[in-house]
């Protein structure tokens, strides 16, 4: 009887399915100026659950501002921070605390961009 090895089958599986949301390099902090309405964010690509969200996030001049944030009952505005484009990625400081977050870009056209966060989770905005 003839053994069949599934690893080929596998590996062709797993570079076809790594290209679906492949990455695209960010070259610099202009590829994602402007401003975009965060709709909704979803643990991963295959998570069928959406968070609706409600905040505009805004990039002018090298700075983010995060807009309408829900919080309380209320909402706020957080102040800008510098962002910067490192090794094709996002980095976007946290506020009142050392480190950073990290996205990736995985789609973008004149009204649509996709961000992917450093644990999977996914961004989904549209242009103002």
């Amino acid at each position: 009887m003839k053994k069949i090895s599934l690893a080929p089958a596998f590996l062709a599986l797993s570079l076809f399915t790594g290209s679906v949301l492949a990455d695209i390099e960010l070259k610099s902090v202009d590829d994602v100026q402007g401003t975009w309405k965060l709709q909704y964010t979803k643990q991963s690509a295959s998570a069928k659950e959406t968070i609706q969200r409600e905040d505009t996030w805004v990039f002018q001049g090298g700075k983010i501002t995060i807009r309408n944030i829900p919080r309380e009952g209320a909402h706020y505005d957080q102040q800008p921070v510098n962002y910067e484009i490192d090794n094709g990625k996002l980095k976007i400081p946290y506020v009142g605390r050392s480190g950073f977050d990290t996205f990736s870009l995985v789609e973008k056209d004149d009204k649509t961009m996709t961000l992917k966060g450093k644990f999977g989770e996914l961004y989904y905005f549209n242009k103002k």
